[in-house]
């Protein structure tokens, strides 16, 4: 009986997932029809006005234009759930292949930026909650406030400017290389869209420590622990800052689920092949099968990222446990 009462919620979760990726899928297939023009238009362009009823009749039954929508979305959805997720008309290239090689670039942009938004938010948010309306608190917040307010694809053009006018360097101007081929060079092409998206991240997790830690210093056992003379090192450390975590690592999951499909800005201004630029070019030629099944990926990263979200603070605070 308690085995089926533990399983119940990560039931739930599960069919929650399913029905969240069908309703995105739906989604984003009525989102497409609904664009002007079709593939065969966006394939030979002003050459396809020249194309007779019959080659055009042709070509719409070669790419199941003719067919229901509902049977064209179902084909399509079988297709991916057997593990094909359509061809590029542009390159002829399968989008499996296609995602493998735009996903990890998108992957380490993405865990980059929130490394560098958890070294900026974590300590700015506890310094400004260590004494509310001091100078330490308005310098926490301000920084909140810029990071909120500064558009990243402001800060990216910015930031790309002044690295090619002071240091000479324009990532924009080398090949991207990979992790794998070349670390030294992928991390410098990374670094500065890591820190522009880390510096937009880094605003509401030290807006979001700020509160959890304010909520946890006023509870009773943070007292006791106070008069039990626990020094304030420890204190911070063991007792207030590893219960104000699951609010931080709730926020921070979201985030780095954003990221995966939200990054497409910094990935244009950087030049990087990541999914979410994959995603645009997709757009632009009209390329039904790629976007479709890319945004279904991105869906389906975000999915996994909120439930590793759910498991990892289950882990930090025994109370969720209990729950």
């Amino acid at each position: 009986m308690l085995t089926r009462l533990q399983a119940a919620p990560t039931v739930r979760r599960i069919a929650g997932a399913a029905f969240t990726l069908f309703g995105c899928a739906v989604a984003v297939f009525i989102m497409l029809r609904a664009i002007p023009g079709d593939q065969i238009t966006a394939i030979y362009g002003t050459e396809a006005a020249a194309l007779s009823e019959e080659q055009r009749e042709s070509l719409r039954a070669y790419y199941g234009l003719d067919q229901p929508l509902i049977v064209q979305f179902f084909t399509w959805l079988g297709s991916v759930l057997t593990g094909n997720l359509g061809y590029s008309s542009r390159t002829q290239q399968s989008v499996l292949e296609m995602t493998a090689q735009s996903l990890p670039v998108t992957l380490q942009l993405s865990v980059l930026a929130i490394l560098v938004a958890l070294l900026v938010g974590i300590p700015l948010g506890m310094l400004a909650a260590s004494r509310t309306n001091a100078l330490r608190d308005w310098f926490g917040q301000g920084v909140a406030l810029a990071g909120l307010g500064i558009p990243t694809f402001l800060l990216g053009t910015f930031v790309l400017g002044m690295a090619a006018q002071s240091w000479g360097f324009n990532p924009n101007g080398l090949r991207y290389a990979r992790l794998w081929d070349d670390p030294w060079l992928n991390l410098q092409q990374m670094f500065m869209p890591a820190l522009v998206l880390g510096f937009a991240i880094a605003a509401p997790v030290m807006r979001t420590t700020r509160t959890a830690v304010l909520e946890v210093r006023s509870l009773d056992f943070i007292r006791t622990a106070k008069a039990k003379g626990v020094p304030p090192a420890r204190l911070r450390r063991s007792h207030v800052l590893r219960n104000s975590l699951v609010p931080v690592v709730t926020q921070t999951g979201m985030q780095f689920g954003f990221l995966l499909g939200g990054a497409v800005v910094v990935e244009q201004i950087f030049s990087l092949p990541g999914l979410g630029r994959q995603v645009v070019v997709a757009m632009n030629q009209q390329e039904y099968a790629v976007v479709q099944s890319t945004v279904l990926v991105i869906a389906l990263l975000f999915v996994l990222v909120n439930l590793a979200t759910d498991l990892l603070y289950q882990r930090i605070d025994p109370r969720v446990r209990a729950e």
